[in-house]
């Protein structure tokens, strides 16, 4: 939570926005594509069939088809971040 701006009623408080961006780790990923299925609109496949995650915040909006796709996930290789380290995980 944040503290109230100077335009906010006085006692009020607002919840703080904190960006999610999905991430792939490449060392677990086994390539079966299910993610670019459920969630089109952040991840493609490269030519392999591994991958390929936009770096873009997931959006409110988006946020329930992205932890659809990370539940699906086979090999457990999909999460949401908090910040601005995005795309893979380092290990």
């Amino acid at each position: 939570m944040r503290q109230a701006g100077r335009n906010d009623p006085p006692g009020a408080r607002t919840e703080a926005v904190i960006a999610r961006f999905l991430a792939v780790n490449p060392i677990a990923c086994a390539g079966h594509g299910l993610c670019a299925e459920l969630f089109p609109e952040r991840v493609t496949l490269d030519e392999w069939g591994f991958p390929i995650v936009d770096p873009e915040p997931v959006t409110v909006e988006l946020e329930q088809h992205a932890r659809r796709a990370i539940a699906a996930c086979p090999a457990m290789a999909l999460l949401l971040r908090r910040g601005p380290d995005r795309g893979r995980i380092a290990r």
